[in-house]
């Protein structure tokens, strides 16, 4: 038996998708190599099939790598990838995959393109709404949460019993090594300051949390937002001279672990996630969390996080004062945070995978045995 991987997020930035994808790659990997496997998979052949323009590096032991094809991006995708592929199982990690591949398992991080058109362009929608769609007809769909599975059983029309759930994971921050060097490159205090982490996208919404911290009138207490390239996010909203805001830019993981570490709260405003792991890295520092109440979020925080409408910065000022006056985490909240850490890895994640193939694969044999 042969199973491939498609290995396009190799080729992509690192974004969310793709760390998803690479996490539960190399924690398949460790499975494979402790030979901890269902017996319907013992004895398989296991290839990452990656695009020549491939610069992420896996070190993997028992997952080949292979290059193939001439092509890049869709064409990669929808081209190389399905003839490579061709009389194996495919399984693509990271939102895309070929839509001519007859054995095919697709993990759909969430339904943003059919519940919020008005954060992409009309050709990414256009094109993603009908890959979307194609693939929902010719493979197997999976994703991240619960919540993603409800919205994409909605949107796809699909039984949502039959979207498996191989959930995401913080557990990769846990060995950053923080750079407390960055609290006095920035001229921060320990327990000082609110962070927010986003990039450009408008689902992460980080206006709001700038819009929060103005009215806070804190600059002795400012938020550092990181993230891309803030210009762009904010559209002329916030300035490096703006008080109580800090525009830190891009940041290393080192970098971003210290300011996890050392923060009073971590504040997170998102409209609309598929999971959401900025909250779990916090928590692995013990660092409060303040989070907005879509409902991907909730389901990933559970009780261990303050809530508030992502359309209120009111209410999300009312969140920053309470943790103010609160001071540093207390030993219930941070028992609540281990417990929201704990329900979540990469390796049960990749074991649930691997018994969704499993029975799979037992339940065509015996429709191949009753014919």
């Amino acid at each position: 038996m042969k199973i491939f991987i498609n290995g396009r997020f190799l080729s992509q930035k690192l974004t969310g998708v793709q760390r998803y994808a690479a996490e539960i790659v190399k924690a398949t990997d460790q499975l494979l190599a402790s030979e901890e496997l269902p017996a319907p998979l013992r004895g398989a052949e296991w290839t990452v099939l990656a695009p020549l323009d491939a610069s992420e590096q896996l070190a993997l032991n028992a997952i080949r790598i292979r290059n193939i094809g001439k092509l890049n991006g869709h064409a990669w995708d929808q081209v190389d990838l399905p003839r490579a592929a061709a009389g194996g199982r495919l399984i693509s990690l990271a939102n895309s995959g070929p839509v001519l591949h007859s054995n095919h398992l697709v993990v759909i991080h969430d339904a943003q393109v059919f519940r919020r058109p008005d954060f992409f362009g009309w050709r990414y929608l256009a094109v993603h709404r009908s890959l979307d769609r194609l693939l929902a007809r010719r493979a197997t769909i999976a994703t991240v949460s619960d919540f993603s599975r409800r919205e994409l059983s909605a949107v796809l029309n699909l039984p949502a019993a039959r979207i498996p759930v191989f959930s995401n994971s913080a557990e990769h921050f846990a060995a950053t090594k923080p750079d407390f060097a960055i609290l006095d490159r920035l001229g921060l205090a320990p327990q000082r300051y609110f962070l927010s982490v986003g990039s450009m996208t408008k689902n992460k919404n980080i206006s709001l949390a700038i819009e929060a911290a103005r009215s806070l009138g804190r600059p002795d207490v400012p938020l550092v937002v990181v993230g891309g390239d803030n210009s762009k996010v904010f559209q002329g909203k916030a300035t490096v001279a703006d008080p109580g805001v800090i525009l830190a830019g891009r940041l290393s993981d080192n970098e971003i672990a210290a300011l996890y570490a050392r923060a009073l709260a971590f504040v997170f405003p998102s409209l609309y996630e598929g999971f959401g792991v900025p909250p779990l890295e916090a928590m692995l520092f013990g660092c409060p969390v303040i989070a907005s109440t879509a409902d991907a979020v909730r389901e990933t925080c559970g009780d261990a996080a303050a809530y508030f409408d992502a359309t209120n910065a009111g209410e999300l000022r009312q969140r920053m004062l309470e943790r103010l006056a609160a001071g540093a985490i207390s030993d219930d909240e941070r028992n609540r945070q281990r417990e929201r850490i704990a329900a979540f890895s990469w390796r049960k994640s990749a074991e649930a995978l691997m018994q969704f193939l499993s029975a799979q694969i037992a339940a065509k044999a015996v429709h191949a045995s009753n014919r």
